[in-house]
């Protein structure tokens, strides 16, 4: 019988295609070694995001706008006392004196320029982010190159983002800092972007869910372990944890190169590209109602919870109390992070199967988000240290009952699944970045125009709630 498969399998378990593009690894080592290096890439550069997003830029932030505030007599001035004080005047256990007052003043300023600044910088960096990643697919598509499609991107992105990243570290002003922060988040997409490519180029359809599940693995244990080191080198060698973050990420890149070699794509042959249709397409799938309101869904519970999130580091400082040194609370944060943790992983697991099992998408969605919102009260209603722990474990079942579950859904009421869906679940994910580049902005003009924090909370309560409403219109799936 003549066999009508593109590829012939060699010994060594890598399949050729008849046009030599790309390698695909359908057993033994090389398909074991591929998998290793693309869980340690995806561990390295999420180690980025949980790191300088979460600890290393709010600290950097914070301390490029103390200077602007705190001035001459002030500049020794104790921020963490200074926070208690207002508490305590707060609720009436202590007076201020004229000049505590004036300290005071300058405070209240200080926490809602940080928080802008903040925003400003994690925002601009997200939206670039979003806009270039589908610019960047289009691209790795059609790169000729001995090395392969998305080789060069993957290596150069990388080299070039951790450089970026060192640059991130010695940015004397906000504005400076906004810059390079953009560039390196949007060139280490350049690479990752790439990178979860490789996995449709290169693996069979049967093994698509073992290495999807190992680069899921590095990106979650990626991101903790990134805060966590962070957090804990920070009160030693502060800013400079950049530097190791940028050199676990060039050496992740340029291994993965080097041992999971692919084959030229030289002789690529391309059709003709249209700018036009490209960007047309994205409006497609937001005309299907079905699929607008679970997006519309998507993007408010995001929101919401990135409202919460957007000034974690600063809420330990200045909205709890007792509040928090800067080390102290660098060190905590990402453990508020990691608590929830495993409560997540059991839902995410529970719940998938659950709702395959049922047949059913939407109550777990809704369930998702009441039970998101629920979270929120804890802290509005105990502003403490334990009540932000509490939080992040409810909030962390929350969210693992709508990671899999809303997924599923958009799957279930994509217009065309079988035409369009790698577009269209790519918009999905546009919905993502959406509701994390809006929520630092919300938070921060929530601080700067109340002087607290305790409206951010209700914010995000109101968002969540809104998407489970949102839910309701779906037609095209239970």
């Amino acid at each position: 019988m003549a066999d009508d498969s593109p590829f012939t399998v060699d010994p060594r378990g890598i399949a050729a295609t008849t046009t030599a593009i790309p390698v695909q690894y359908t057993h033994g080592k090389p398909l074991r070694r591929y998998i290793l290096w693309y869980t340690i890439v995806s561990l390295a550069i999420t180690a980025v995001w949980g790191g300088a997003l979460a600890i290393l830029i709010p600290n950097q932030v914070q301390g490029l706008m103390f200077g602007s505030f705190f001035t001459g007599a002030d500049a020794g001035v104790d921020l963490t006392a200074l926070t208690n004080l207002r508490s305590d005047v707060a609720a009436g256990t202590a007076t201020a004196t004229a000049d505590q007052q004036r300290l005071l003043g300058l405070l209240g300023q200080f926490e809602g320029a940080r928080a802008s600044a903040l925003a400003l910088v994690t925002s601009i960096g997200t939206i670039g982010t979003m806009l270039m990643q589908p610019i960047i697919g289009v691209f790795s598509d059609r790169t000729r190159s001995k090395w392969g499609r998305r080789a060069p991107w993957i290596l150069y992105g990388g080299l070039l983002g951790a450089l970026l990243l060192v640059a991130v570290r010695f940015a004397p002003t906000v504005a400076v800092l906004v810059v390079l922060w953009t560039l390196a988040q949007v060139v280490l997409n350049a690479s990752s972007t790439p990178l979860t490519a490789t996995m449709a180029d290169r693996v069979p359809e049967d093994r698509l869910g073992t290495v999807s599940a190992m680069g899921g693995l590095g990106n979650f244990i990626g991101g903790i372990l990134g805060g966590v080191a962070a957090g804990a080198l920070f009160a030693t060698i502060g800013l400079d944890v950049y530097l190791i973050i940028a050199f676990g990420v060039a050496l992740a890149v340029v291994l993965f190169v080097l041992f999971t070699r692919d084959r030229s794509s030289k002789d690529l042959e391309l059709a003709k590209f249209r700018w036009g249709a490209f960007f047309k397409g994205f409006l497609v799938p937001l005309l299907d109602r079905d699929f607008r309101w679970v997006w519309i869904a998507r993007v408010l519970l995001l929101f919401g919870y990135g409202v919460s999130t957007a000034l974690g580091l600063y809420m330990l400082q200045s909205y709890i109390h007792p509040a928090m040194s800067q080390a102290d609370a660098s060190a905590t944060a990402p453990l508020i992070t990691l608590v929830g943790l495993p409560f997540t992983v059991i839902a995410l697991l529970t719940a998938g199967r659950l709702s395959d099992r049922l047949g059913r998408r939407k109550p777990f969605v809704i369930a998702a988000s009441i039970l998101m919102a629920v979270s929120m009260m804890i802290p509005l209603i105990s502003p403490t240290l334990p009540g932000l722990f509490i939080q992040a474990i409810v909030a962390g079942i929350a969210f693992g009952i709508f990671l899999p579950v809303d997924q599923a859904l958009f799957v279930d009421v994509l217009p065309d699944i079988e035409a369009d869906a790698g577009r269209d679940l790519g918009i999905a994910g546009m919905a993502t970045n959406l509701g994390q580049s809006l929520s630092p902005i919300l938070a921060a003009q929530i601080v700067v125009l109340t002087g607290g924090y305790q409206l951010v909370w209700v914010a995000g309560i109101v968002l969540v709630a809104i998407a489970a409403v949102a839910i309701l219109p779906v037609k095209g799936a239970r």
